[in-house]
C-alpha cells in the first residue's frame, strides 16, 4: 500500500445494509440471521465453575436487631407463600422459579428466564 492512500471501507449507515456484513455491524442478532448452533460451540466453558443461589426472599433490620436473633426466632421476608423466587448465577439475576420437594431435599423449578436488562 506505499502510496495509496485510498482505502475501500464499508458503508455502515443504517440506511445500507449489506446482507453479508456480520451481525456486530448490522444490528442483527442471532436468529435473524438463522445460525445453527449447538452444544458443542460451548464446550470451552463446560468447566467453568459458577455459584448459583435461589434467594426466597430479603429482610432488611439493624445490627441491635440481628444480635437478638437466637434459634426458632421467625425473621419475615420480603415475599409472600407461592410467590416467585430469584435465581442467581454469579450474583446475576438469571431466571425466577417455585420451590419443590424432591425425596427429602429442597429443589427449585425454573419458571421464567429473565434476559439481559429484564430485571
Amino acid at each position: 500500500m506505499a502510496g495509496n492512500d485510498d482505502v475501500d471501507l464499508p458503508d455502515l449507515s443504517h440506511d445500507a445494509r449489506d446482507e453479508s456484513a456480520p451481525a456486530l455491524l448490522t444490528g442483527e442478532s442471532a436468529a435473524e440471521l438463522d445460525v445453527k448452533r449447538s452444544a458443542q460451540d460451548l464446550e470451552a466453558v463446560f468447566d467453568v465453575p459458577v455459584t448459583v443461589s435461589a434467594v426466597l426472599g430479603k429482610s432488611a433490620m439493624e445490627v441491635s436487631q440481628l444480635l437478638k436473633l437466637g434459634k426458632g426466632t421467625i425473621v419475615e421476608l420480603d415475599r409472600k407463600v407461592g410467590e416467585a423466587i430469584d435465581i442467581y448465577v454469579n450474583d446475576r439475576l438469571v431466571a425466577r422459579g417455585e420451590v419443590v420437594l424432591v425425596e427429602d431435599r429442597l429443589g427449585v423449578t425454573m419458571t421464567e428466564i429473565i434476559k439481559a436488562g429484564q430485571s
